[in-house]
């Protein structure tokens, strides 16, 4: 459903050891450019109607919508000289904005 990169996989271990947890989430919401936006965030645990799936040695929890928008997506990590930050690459947008965080849907 989602991969994660090994790159990615180094940064999200790194976070979850700071943050003491587990899990990942990873979920769509409206909003940016393009319509909708990617976001990450440290959870504690996920809710009866969450999907827990792992790649790479990371647990990611991701709710039935976020999973419809997500399914094929590989989670990377980018660093360069301006700063690093996590990036989707999504077999299921149409479109995505210049700054590589929000997108259109197919």
């Amino acid at each position: 459903m989602i991969a994660v990169t090994d790159k990615a996989a180094e940064k999200i271990k790194e976070i979850l050891v700071t943050e003491k947890s587990d899990y990942i989430r990873a979920f769509v919401q409206g909003g940016g450019c393009s319509g909708f936006s990617y976001g990450l965030m440290v959870e504690k645990g996920s809710a009866s109607n969450d999907t827990i799936i792992e790649s790479n040695g990371i647990k990611i929890i991701i709710d039935l919508i976020s999973a419809h928008y997500l399914d094929g997506s590989t989670i990377d990590y980018v660093d360069n000289p301006s700063g690093g930050g996590f990036t989707f690459q999504n077999p299921n947008a149409k479109s995505t904005c210049g700054c590589g965080s929000s997108f259109e849907p197919k």
